[in-house]
């Protein structure tokens, strides 16, 4: 791996971070049902962001954490065709949160754009 490819997979790590709890959060929002990892995951490869796509297994410790913040919650239902499954939902807390974060995300989208386009005051 070059330095060039190393830094850019150390951002895209450091990017991922900030935002995974955000796009999980609205994936749950818009789902309008409760939803399980692989399904979540599934929704995620669609948007066919290589920062998204092939984490699946990063999504759980994300998803226990905004279950412990209370921003979603889970519950066990067995499976025909495996072991049982943990399906999660947002919560009205977290419909709130991502309310604000959506908001967040959007000023600092827009700085950070202006800043690379060069328009600055």
């Amino acid at each position: 791996m070059t330095g060039i490819e190393s830094h850019l997979k150390k951002f895209q790590k450091e990017l991922s971070a900030g935002t995974v709890s955000l796009v999980l959060l609205a994936v749950l929002e818009r789902s309008g049902e409760p939803l399980y990892g692989y399904q979540i995951a599934k929704r995620l490869e669609q948007t066919g962001d290589p920062l998204l796509v092939g984490k699946q297994s990063a999504l759980y410790p994300v998803l226990r954490n905004l279950s412990a913040a209370g921003l979603a919650e889970s519950h066990v239902e067995p499976s025909v065709s495996g072991p049982p499954r943990r399906y999660y939902r947002i919560t009205p807390l977290g419909r709130q949160v991502l309310a604000e974060w959506t908001q967040s995300w959007r000023t600092t989208r827009r700085s950070v754009d202006s800043v690379l386009e060069g328009q600055l005051p």
